[in-house]
């Protein structure tokens, strides 16, 4: 949708009803701090909002298990998109869409984190599963609250497919990473960040905005009037969908360049003031 063609807030009806019933909210580094807490501003603005009738929906890089306990605490109840949009789910877990990367694939990635010494995870119903015990391993297993299954071979602990795969390491090492790691699978594999230290992959077309489109249709809601926000390069596919792209002070140029709208980060009330101008 060119920036002509975009819904800005400042355009809504000043009275009446909203022009906007489904927001798709990121998680981390959006309503999430870095420290995993939430503004009470924000927990309260969203009661509110969804008291009203605003579908809200969370969209997040994370797993499934590493993301069910957030949107419990938030009180979200409608389908939940994880796995960077590779899968849907049901409020019971239940998979509504699922688009897993083929082992055939999946293994060049492994082979290609062998040879670099890069920490990588994997993911098998719904559990994380690594070759090596590493400090980058421990800390994002912190972050997502998962438990670590330490594998001697991702070639047999792996299914026919993983939801993503995510290279975890230090931001520089990831910045480096990226535009090598997008040419090398270019047409094969989506390739962005979500935290600055997560290079994440899913396939081509299994990202946040074909999972925020499949979504909307889902619950029968049309695509103007839609809002997505979110903070990191995967969020940009959701907000380039969406009716009115919001992305969050810090996000990456290319996210800011599709932007209706700007809000401050975890912890400043930014997802409460988005939702009280809605």
């Amino acid at each position: 949708m060119s920036s002509t063609q975009r819904y800005s807030i400042s355009a809504a009806e000043p009275q009446g009803r909203s022009p906007y019933r489904l927001l798709a909210l990121d998680l981390d580094g959006t309503i999430i701090s870095l420290d995993l807490q939430v503004d009470p501003r924000d927990e309260a603005a969203l009661a509110r909002a969804r008291e009203r009738g605003l579908l809200v929906a969370a969209c997040t890089g994370r797993p499934y298990s590493g993301a069910v306990r957030w949107v419990e605490h938030l009180h979200l109840t409608e389908p939940l998109i994880c796995y960077q949009g590779a899968q849907v789910r049901a409020a019971d877990g239940s998979l509504l869409l699922d688009h897993g990367i083929p082992h055939e694939l999946a293994m060049e990635v492994v082979h290609f984190c062998r040879e670099r010494r890069l920490h990588l995870n994997a993911y098998r119903d719904d559990r994380l599963l690594v070759e090596h015990d590493t400090p980058d391993g421990r800390a994002y297993a912190r972050h997502s609250g998962l438990e670590t299954h330490v594998v001697s071979d991702l070639d047999l602990a792996m299914g026919p497919t993983s939801p993503k795969l995510v290279i975890v390491a230090a931001e520089e090492v990831v910045e480096a990473l990226l535009p090598e790691v997008r040419e090398r699978w270019r047409g094969r594999l989506f390739v962005a960040t979500s935290l600055p230290t997560y290079l994440e992959m899913t396939m081509p077309g299994a990202h946040k905005g074909t999972a925020l489109e499949f979504l909307a249709g889902y619950l029968q809601v049309p695509r103007e009037q839609v809002v997505a926000a979110g903070d990191g390069r995967n969020d940009r596919p959701m907000l380039e969908w969406a009716g009115l792209a919001v992305a969050v002070e810090g996000a990456p140029a290319e996210v800011l360049e599709v932007a209706d709208r700007v809000i401050g980060p975890p912890g400043t009330g930014g997802v409460a003031e988005l939702l009280e101008s809605l």
